[in-house]
């Protein structure tokens, strides 16, 4: 298990029969704690049995929390609708009791929450009084064990809880990450535009240092331009991993381009203490040149043909010794 070992199970591990990846959600709006607090709830949590989930109207359950999914398809929540439909629904969700009275607030299961109000009728829930830190536990570690969300997604649902302020502990215990684990993914995000982000999905398979070096080339190219134009030209279906390296592979190449460009044809005029020319220098993407018009400069014109070879020798030999 790694790392997830360290986190504090809250919850009974779900079935993995019904897949999903769960929808985004609107940031909550910072809400007094309610009752209970994360270390005094593991032992209690763990006797969650198929006798304490209840059915619920879906009306009376309000969407809460951070989000932790990208969603590229609305398709995805039809499926599961479908599915729900013919099958019922195999996993419950969990929520936690509103502020207002017969109402809750969703702790996670927020895509199965929106197949069933397609479907109608009631959903499962199980009902836990959590407070903030202890609910965004619980919708981690579920998410971490169902899905496995990728880097990119990992590192989204970090900057939020940070934005919202939440402690390093409970962010670590969220998703069963390091103190470096999330620094690691904190710097790469901060890094990426969100639009960037959103465009590309979640990407399954590429790591910290692919998008690393993606946000690397921001500097140098506008990522987010670069993306819509690249996608643009794909079909809708194209997986979010493929998805990235097609922009990847723009971004570098405008990047390449841009250097190429920047360096083509630039000339500089090299003069003495008079104000009188000595020369140039011409740089473009293939060479260096040091150009001495003998008509301007005709004894040092000579002087320097003669020494050229020993001149650019030393000098070749001096950058050698100056790089160690």
């Amino acid at each position: 298990m790694g790392a997830s070992l360290m986190a504090r199970n809250i919850f009974n591990q779900p079935p993995k029969d019904e897949k999903e990846s769960l929808a985004p959600s609107p940031a909550p709006a910072k809400s007094a704690k309610l009752p209970g607090s994360v270390g005094g709830l593991r032992d209690s949590l763990r006797e969650i049995t198929a006798n304490s989930i209840r059915d619920i109207e879906p009306d009376r359950i309000d969407m809460d929390g951070l989000r932790d999914r990208l969603i590229l398809e609305d398709g995805g929540i039809d499926d599961l609708a479908e599915s729900i439909r013919k099958h019922g629904q195999q996993v419950p969700i969990m929520v936690r009791p509103s502020d207002q009275p017969d109402r809750y607030r969703i702790v996670y299961g927020r895509r199965r929450l929106a197949a069933i109000r397609r479907v109608g009728g009631t959903v499962k829930a199980i009902v836990r009084t959590l407070d903030d830190d202890a609910s965004l536990i619980a919708q981690g570690q579920e998410n971490n064990l169902r899905l496995d969300p990728s880097f990119i997604e990992k590192s989204l649902f970090i900057k939020e809880m940070q934005e919202a302020g939440y402690k390093p502990g409970v962010i670590q215990d969220a998703l069963g990450l390091t103190r470096q684990g999330v620094s690691n993914h904190r710097v790469v995000i901060e890094q990426l535009p969100d639009e960037l982000v959103r465009l590309i999905g979640p990407a399954h398979g590429v790591g910290r240092r692919q998008w690393g070096d993606l946000a690397a080339l921001a500097e140098k190219v506008p990522l987010v331009d670069v993306a819509r134009a690249t996608l643009a030209a794909l079909p809708d279906s194209t997986p979010s991993s493929d998805r990235f390296q097609a922009v990847y592979v723009a971004c570098s190449s405008k990047a390449r381009g841009a250097a190429n460009q920047g360096t083509r044809g630039q000339s500089t005029v090299i003069k003495d203490k008079n104000g009188s020319q000595v020369g140039t220098v011409s740089v473009d993407g293939k060479s260096i040149a040091i150009k001495v018009t003998r008509k301007d400069n005709p004894e040092f014109g000579q002087w320097l043909e003669e020494r050229a070879e020993t001149t650019l020798r030393q000098l070749f030999e001096q950058w050698r010794n100056e790089r160690g």
